[in-house]
């Protein structure tokens, strides 16, 4: 499973400067947002077909929930992908771990993972590597940059040594 956030992640805090070889929806490539959020035009849609091309099920993980498949997906050529469903309650978990973590291991299911998130942590990788049997990334992302080519390539990597040992 390849867990994926939205906020810091696909859409970077900062506008992506031109010339760095990714390009945004607002270059053209989607008609305008009718939801009135600006922040849609940071999305680079060759972000989707470099998702598609790592070998794992996607899933959302982020707080857009079910508009990421109406609003998100669209825009970068996905298909609707699952969903995680966050709990209403908070969880009760260590100091520093992110109130993600809890739920992205119970929808896991012990099943190998990775996460790309802005907020991840030591304390979150700590507490997955003592709760969770099996291997996890937890690759944190620069959310002014978002998703680059350094990140989806170390998680290349990680999943072919991970199916090389498996």
């Amino acid at each position: 499973m390849i867990f994926v956030d939205i906020d810091g992640v696909l859409i970077p805090f900062r506008a992506r400067p031109a010339g760095t070889g990714r390009r945004s929806i607002g270059a053209g490539g989607h008609a305008p947002d009718r939801s009135g959020n600006p922040l849609l035009d940071r999305l680079d849609p060759d972000d989707g077909r470099r998702l598609l091309a790592l070998p794992g099920e996607l899933v959302w993980a982020s707080t857009w929930m079910a508009e990421a498949n109406e609003v998100v997906a669209p825009r970068l050529g996905l298909p609707g992908l699952p969903v995680v469903d966050w709990p209403d309650a908070d969880e009760d978990v260590a100091r520093g771990v992110h109130w993600k973590t809890v739920p992205l291991l119970r929808r896991a299911a012990g099943r190998p993972f990775v996460w790309l998130d802005d907020e991840t942590s030591d304390a979150d990788r700590r507490w997955v590597a003592a709760h969770h049997p099996h291997p996890a990334l937890l690759r944190r992302v620069d959310p002014y940059r978002g998703l680059t080519d350094v990140d989806l390539a170390a998680v290349r990597q990680w999943l072919e040594q991970w199916e090389e040992t498996a």
